[in-house]
């Protein structure tokens, strides 16, 4: 049997120690399982965030929708006590029926604009009218290219003791007071009827008997003191 000489044995010795060379197919499968790994985490963080953002948008949304409902549950006056130099009149408003209307009326008695009013123009078997004095107008001028409301509803008829406001808002008059003092059929294309008086009616014919001068204002000003609403009389 032949002899290894000790210098091929050291060689021999060498080669089993140093390390092996990988080959290029193990690289690359290990390249592609990192950049699957990473795109892995990337796709997970980019869900866990859009969850986030959606859950907020509901909560969000949710808010929103909540404060809408307790605004809608927020109940709307049923009543309006009108004050004035000759006593009260206490009208019911037609909440359902002019809704338009009535928001823009108790729009109007929160911010205390009918304190002060006057009744500018006051006409015997027509209506008695709280408006700006310095504007009083003649009935026969009033036309139909004012304001007009949506939601009106044309049953409502303009009988007596009826509560409304003009149509027609001349030189950008403000909310007027309308109250009828008898069955005025024609003025339905004049006047949004938004309630009708149910205490006080002696009141409004009082008002209506006052003197006035050539304009149809009383010569005694006749005015409202202010105007509270109600839930129940």
């Amino acid at each position: 049997m032949a002899r290894i000489k000790p210098q091929a044995l050291l060689q021999q010795s060498k080669k089993k120690k140093g390390p092996s060379r990988m080959s290029v197919t193990t690289i690359a499968i290990y390249g592609l399982i990192i950049v699957a790994m990473v795109f892995f985490l990337f796709s997970t963080y980019k869900h866990w965030t859009r969850r986030s953002e959606f859950q907020m948008k509901d909560i969000s949304g949710a808010e929103k929708e909540k404060s809408f409902d307790a605004m809608e549950k927020v109940d709307v006056p049923k009543y309006a006590v009108i004050k004035t130099s000759k006593g009260s009149i206490i009208v019911e408003l037609y909440k359902e029926g002019s809704p338009e209307v009535v928001g823009e009326f108790i729009e109007s008695c929160q911010k205390g604009r009918f304190k002060g009013m006057l009744f500018n123009r006051v006409i015997k078997n027509f209506i008695i009218q709280g408006g700006d004095v310095n504007r009083p107008g003649n009935m026969e001028d009033w036309t139909l290219k004012g304001k007009h409301y949506n939601h009106i509803d044309s049953r409502m008829n303009h009988e007596a003791f009826m509560l409304g406001t003009s149509k027609a808002k001349p030189d950008g008059g403000g909310f007027d007071l309308v109250i009828t003092t008898s069955p005025i059929p024609d003025l339905n294309e004049k006047i949004n009827v938004f309630g009708h008086v149910v205490k006080g009616e002696d009141v409004v014919q009082e008002i209506e008997e006052a003197d006035t001068d050539d304009h149809y204002q009383p010569k005694t000003p006749i005015g409202i003191i202010e105007v509270t609403l109600k839930q129940k009389i």
